[in-house]
């Protein structure tokens, strides 16, 4: 059979429109169109008679079962990260065999070609869920899993009746979003990054205020020369505190790098880190700020902010068994901001 180019475009919405949705939620995906098949909802064209298969009552009984599982597991924080990370095989390959049994059998080089987008699509959409989910877990509240499961419910079935009336819209539609993740892939990845490393590290010990702190005066190696770079004037280090970079003026967050303090600046850190394998460093004037330690659910969180209320504002993250590190900086660096004032009362004395 010929298929001409506008019916293998709309053969590709729906392929790769199904793979898309797949990503997001696999079950329910195929337990709807399973439904919209069985009670005749939606008459299927001649080219898309192989979806058909959907429609076997056993099919539908299966999905239903795993789809009513994900409805309260996607709900649950936590709980919700733990089956993603369980569906990271299981969503593209569901997705890509969804886009195969649309194809039925074109071509050979077709439906390797769709079958390799297929794949790659739930992929990028199951990374963007996941990572989305990674995200609102670290809020102590529950319903914004909720929401957002309801959300990605509403979204799967607004994206099955949109392939359902327009292939090619569709398709233009979910080409976009998955651009658009694409071009903000590289900070999401350093969420998930930053949130699974915060996740071990709290399992692996609670916070202690009482442990003993000594800073250590050495950066590791991949820091060790961006602190070199950076240190034109040859000053020697007071402590550095490895730690993960939260919002700040020019510092993106969730890059992993260190907070290097120096015995000839008292009112100034530094901070460095590597941004895509390339050297990064910002130094952090201290004048006029103030600094305070605030623990969170995954980590103990370093805030400077300034004292007049109008200025940069800088945030910098540890892991929740290093509340006592934390605590040891504020400290020293609200002694280091009060030495100039401190001087200016004994010269007023003199």
């Amino acid at each position: 059979m010929i298929i001409s180019r506008v019916e293998k475009l709309h053969l590709l919405g729906v392929a790769l429109g199904l793979a898309c949705l797949a990503g997001i939620n696999l079950y329910l995906t195929v337990f709807i169109t399973g439904l919209a098949i069985h009670f005749h909802w939606i008459t299927l064209a001649p080219a898309y008679q192989s979806l058909e298969a959907l429609g076997h009552p056993v099919i539908i009984t299966i999905a239903g079962i795993l789809y009513f599982l994900e409805f309260f597991a996607d709900k649950i924080p936590w709980i919700d990260s733990a089956w993603d990370a369980v569906h990271t095989v299981i969503r593209p390959i569901g997705g890509t065999l969804l886009a195969l049994q649309v194809l039925g059998h074109p071509s050979p080089t077709f439906t390797v070609i769709v079958a390799l987008l297929a794949g790659g699509t739930s992929l990028i959409t199951h990374t963007a869920k996941a990572a989305t989910r990674l995200a609102s877990n670290t809020s102590p509240e529950p319903f914004s899993n909720i929401a957002l499961s309801f959300g990605e419910d509403v979204a799967v079935l607004g994206g099955l009746a949109l392939i359902h009336y327009n292939p090619a819209l569709a398709l233009s539609i979910f080409a976009l979003a998955i651009a658009a993740f694409l071009y903000f892939a590289p900070k999401v990845l350093r969420v998930m990054k930053a949130k699974i490393w915060l996740a071990l590290k709290k399992l692996n010990g609670p916070a202690d205020l009482r442990m003993r702190v000594k800073l250590p005066l050495t950066l590791p190696t991949r820091f060790a020369s961006v602190f070199s770079r950076q240190n034109v004037l040859g000053e020697t280090i007071a402590w550095t505190a490895p730690c993960i970079s939260g919002r700040g003026r020019r510092i993106p967050a969730n890059l992993f790098g260190a907070l290097v303090a120096t015995n000839e600046e008292p009112r100034k850190i530094l901070f460095v880190a590597r941004k895509s394998g390339r050297p990064f460093a910002q130094t952090i004037e201290l004048d006029g700020s103030m600094v305070a330690h605030e623990p969170k659910f995954l980590s103990e969180n370093l805030i400077i902010f300034p004292a007049a209320g109008k200025g940069p504002k800088y945030l910098f993250v540890f892991p929740r068994s290093q509340a006592a590190v934390a605590e040891h900086i504020v400290d020293y660096l609200r002694e280091r901001l009060t030495e100039p004032s401190l001087r200016s009362e004994s010269l007023a004395a003199t």
